[in-house]
C-alpha cells in the first residue's frame, strides 16, 4: 500500500487521541490554515452548511458508559476541528439524543453544531410530546432541523412542523427514509408540502435516487442529507485489501471512505452526507472528504466502474 493511502483502520496511535487531529494522518499534512471544508446552500434560507456531518445511529447509543462517552467527545472535537457541523439523531436511536446533548453541553462546542433529529411516532399529541422530549434530551431551545422519520404519520406531523417553524421553535423541517422503495413517496411529499430538507439513502452502488428523486429535489429547492453512504459497511468489505487507484490522488482521495463520500458529494444536489462513526480517526477521515477537488461527472462513472469491477 502506498504511503499516502490509509484504510479505515489505519491511523497513527502513537500520539494519542488529543493529537490525532493534527499529526500522523496523511491527508491532514497537506491542509493549510486557509483551507475550509466545502459548504453548500440550504435553498430555503441561503444558509450554508459544511458537506460532511455525523450520523448517530448505533454509534452514539452508549448510555452512561464513561469510557465510550470520552471517545465520542473526541469524535465531536475532531469533527468540529475540521469544520463539520451537522449531527443527525432520532428517538429511534436509543440513548443517542441524550448522549449528544450531554456531550455537547458539557463542552465549549454546544453552539458549534447544527442539530437535527426526528419525530418517530404516530399521532399529533404523541408527536408533540416526543419532540419536546428530544429538545430536552439534546438540550436545545430551538432545534435546527426536525424531520419526520421514515415518513411515519407524515400528514399529521407536517402540520405541526410547519406551525413550529412559523413560531421559530425549529429552523427547518424535513422528511426521511432509507430504502429505495420509498423514494417515490418522498417525491410526492416534496412536491406537495415543500419541506426544507429531505434525507435518503444514496451511495456508489445504490443509485436509485438518480432516476428522478434528485430531479424532484432540484425543481423544488430542497436541501439533501444522505444516509447509508457506506451501505451499512458493506462497501468496505468489497474493498478490503484492495489498493486505491493511482488516479485518486488527483481528487485528494486518501482512503476508501473518502472515495465513497466524494462520489456522493460530487453530486452538487447533495447538501450534506452524514456517515456514522464512534471512532475519532474515522471522524477525521470522513471530514477530509469535504476538502480538496471533487470528481466531475466523467470521473464519477469511472469511480463506479472501478468498484463494480472488483
Amino acid at each position: 500500500m502506498e504511503k499516502n493511502v490509509c484504510t479505515r483502520r489505519e491511523a497513527v496511535k502513537l500520539t494519542g487521541l488529543t493529537a490525532l487531529g493534527l499529526l500522523g494522518y496523511p491527508s491532514l499534512l497537506s491542509l493549510k490554515l486557509k483551507d475550509k471544508m466545502l459548504h453548500r446552500t440550504i435553498q430555503s434560507s441561503n444558509q450554508k452548511l459544511p458537506v460532511v456531518g455525523l450520523g448517530t445511529w448505533q454509534t452514539f447509543d452508549v448510555g452512561n458508559s464513561v469510557e465510550k462517552r470520552e471517545i465520542l467527545t473526541q469524535v465531536l472535537v475532531e469533527m468540529n476541528k475540521l469544520g463539520g457541523r451537522v449531527i443527525d439523531s432520532s428517538p429511534m436511536y436509543g440513548s443517542s439524543e441524550k448522549v449528544v446533548g450531554d456531550l455537547t453541553s458539557a463542552s465549549e462546542l454546544s453552539n458549534k453544531f447544527f442539530y437535527a433529529t426526528k419525530v418517530w411516532i404516530s399521532g399529533k399529541e404523541d408527536g408533540i410530546r416526543q419532540m419536546a422530549r428530544s429538545f430536552k434530551l439534546m438540550r436545545r431551545k430551538q432545534m435546527d432541523l426536525m424531520q419526520i422519520h421514515n415518513l411515519i404519520d407524515w400528514k399529521t406531523h407536517v402540520k405541526t412542523l410547519k406551525d413550529w417553524k412559523e413560531k421559530s421553535k425549529i429552523k427547518y423541517w424535513g422528511i426521511t427514509h432509507y430504502v429505495d422503495s420509498s423514494h417515490s413517496l418522498l417525491e410526492k411529499v416534496i412536491k406537495q408540502e415543500k419541506p426544507d430538507f429531505v434525507q435518503f439513502n444514496y451511495s456508489i452502488k445504490e443509485r436509485n435516487a438518480e432516476k428522478s428523486l434528485f430531479e424532484t429535489v432540484r425543481k423544488n429547492g430542497t436541501a439533501v442529507l444522505i444516509n447509508q453512504p457506506y451501505e451499512s459497511g458493506s462497501l468496505f468489505r468489497v474493498t478490503r485489501g484492495k489498493q486505491l487507484p493511482e488516479w485518486c490522488k488527483e481528487y485528494d482521495i486518501n482512503s476508501w471512505g473518502q472515495y465513497f463520500l466524494k462520489f456522493i458529494l460530487s453530486n452538487e444536489l447533495v447538501t450534506c452526507v452524514i456517515p456514522g462513526t464512534s471512532k475519532p480517526h474515522h471522524a477525521i477521515d470522513n471530514m477530509m472528504a469535504g476538502y480538496g477537488k471533487m470528481p466531475d461527472a466523467k470521473t464519477r462513472e469511472k469511480m463506479y466502474a472501478f468498484i463494480k469491477s472488483i
